[in-house]
């Protein structure tokens, strides 16, 4: 669960700050799907996890809402925490660390250690 902090009257819960943003394509590295690649489609800043397309698929088991209604079995993607996801060059096939750069007209661009390449468009 997220980090809760109590101040004098209201509760705030904490947003982590990730290295990987939604529509990035990225590897798993550990854990059951390891060495898995897939987008994220989501990211959850407040407990620090991202969904990937692809990833970590589980069966959930609906009943039936209303009557005469049959239930049913869907699979989803379930979190993942995000330090367990790496950034990933569909060019040149490998996954990355990031730093941050500059271009030349002075914006700040994400770009990967390994291969060179910008990241953000």
């Amino acid at each position: 669960m997220a980090k809760q902090y109590k101040t004098a009257k209201t509760k705030t819960t904490v947003r982590h700050k990730m290295h990987v943003k939604k529509g990035d394509t990225v590897q798993v590295i550990s854990g059951k799907d390891k060495d898995k690649v897939g987008e994220i489609l989501r990211t959850l800043p407040k407990l620090s996890k991202v969904i990937v397309k692809g990833v970590n698929i589980i069966t959930k088991h609906v009943k039936p809402q209303q009557e005469g209604e049959s239930g049913q079995i869907i699979t989803l993607e379930a979190p993942v925490h995000s330090s367990n996801v790496m950034l990933y060059s569909t060019k040149e096939k490998v996954a990355s660390r990031v730093c941050y750069t500059f271009t030349e007209d002075g914006r700040k661009v994400r770009m990967l250690k390994k291969t060179g390449e910008i990241i953000d468009k």
